[in-house]
């Protein structure tokens, strides 16, 4: 009932979203690539133009297009052009980001929305200056939840990912995946089902969400839960950045200071706690799944592989020219403030 309330009102708030663009003097293009019942559709691109629409006063708006191009050529799809906005997952782009890794490290404590507000401030201040999404504006960055393991044989320890076949999502996740043993396959999230379906991987690791949002719920019955996450992913809301120089001063004023920025980032990592929590719930209403929690022993033993990958991070990240040091710290900080 849960799933079909939000199919319901993805589909409300695009009836509304087609309803003010007729009204628009400014209509832009955004890429989704994510199913039409994910978070991302049903929520937070709906959310994201509702903000827009307030903050233009309805002379802006939005419209999403589904499979312009696969996931991990969102980025090149806007710096050309053939959509004006996208949100774009950095570990699917290997080399082409070092400094956004940093939020993605395991060891922080908070949720999506605390990680999102803090990765926004911590770009704005440091990594910024690493210049790593040229070429488009960044108008939000937000993490998804604690990324778990989600396999169908019961995993109740951490020694039991060593050998796996698990799918990987790139930067720190992948990092993690060969630091507990487990053989990395590579492939963009709408992928997940068919290749855990198909026996290709035994496990994904991926946030709660995915439990709906792709289905695991049947293809993946149990969860390992690691508390705080294996790892956190990174995404980056971008636009085009001649269709925003195109707006008038007074429209790209309005929103730089209401919606882009903080406001955003905010509200999308709202959102994924939002659906972290409506998986969760799906995962424990399912009769044949199961969630097994790490015992404190595993927790300090994660501790101690993930150090190496740690002191790896900050030092790729140095190498950019950021303090990644005092990056991390400050990411730190400020979910503990939130928290």
């Amino acid at each position: 009932m849960k799933i079909i309330k939000n199919i319901l009102y993805g589909a409300a708030a695009v009836l509304l979203t087609a309803a003010a663009a007729d009204a628009a003097d400014y209509k832009l293009t955004i890429s989704s690539w994510a199913p039409p019942a994910h978070g991302l559709n049903a929520q937070m691109w709906p959310n994201l133009i509702k903000m827009i629409e307030e903050a233009t006063d309805g002379r802006v708006t939005a419209e999403v297009k589904y499979n312009l191009a696969p996931p991990p050529a969102q980025m090149d799809l806007v710096i050309d052009g053939a959509a004006d906005m996208s949100v774009i997952f950095h570990g699917y782009q290997s080399g082409r980001f070092s400094a956004t890794k940093l939020i993605e490290l395991p060891g922080y404590e908070g949720n999506a929305e605390a990680a999102s507000v803090a990765y926004w401030r911590v770009h704005d201040k440091y990594l910024a200056k690493a210049d790593e999404h040229r070429g488009v504006k960044v108008i939000g960055l937000h993490t998804h939840g604690p990324a778990h393991l989600h396999s169908n044989k019961k995993v109740t320890s951490l020694d039991g990912i060593d050998g796996l076949k698990v799918r990987v999502p790139g930067g720190v996740g992948s990092l993690v995946g060969e630091a507990l043993g487990a053989t990395g396959i590579k492939v963009p999230a709408p992928k997940v089902y068919e290749t855990l379906a198909s026996n290709v991987a035994d496990g994904v690791v991926m946030p709660f969400e995915s439990r709906g949002g792709f289905k695991l719920t049947e293809v993946a019955k149990n969860v390992y839960e690691m508390p705080g996450g294996l790892y956190r992913g990174s995404f980056a809301f971008i636009m085009n950045q001649e269709a925003f120089d195109s707006l008038p001063e007074d429209l790209r004023k309005a929103l730089d200071e209401k919606v882009f920025g903080e406001p955003a980032s905010r509200m999308a990592g709202a959102v994924w706690d939002n659906i972290d929590a409506r998986g969760r719930s799906l995962t424990e209403e399912t009769g044949d799944n199961s969630i097994n929690m790490a015992n404190d022993a595993d927790v300090a033993a994660y501790e101690a592989i993930t150090g190496p990958i740690v002191a790896g991070v900050l030092e790729e990240v140095s190498a950019k020219g950021v303090d990644a040091k005092a990056a991390q710290e400050m990411i730190a900080a400020e979910m503990a403030k939130a928290n």
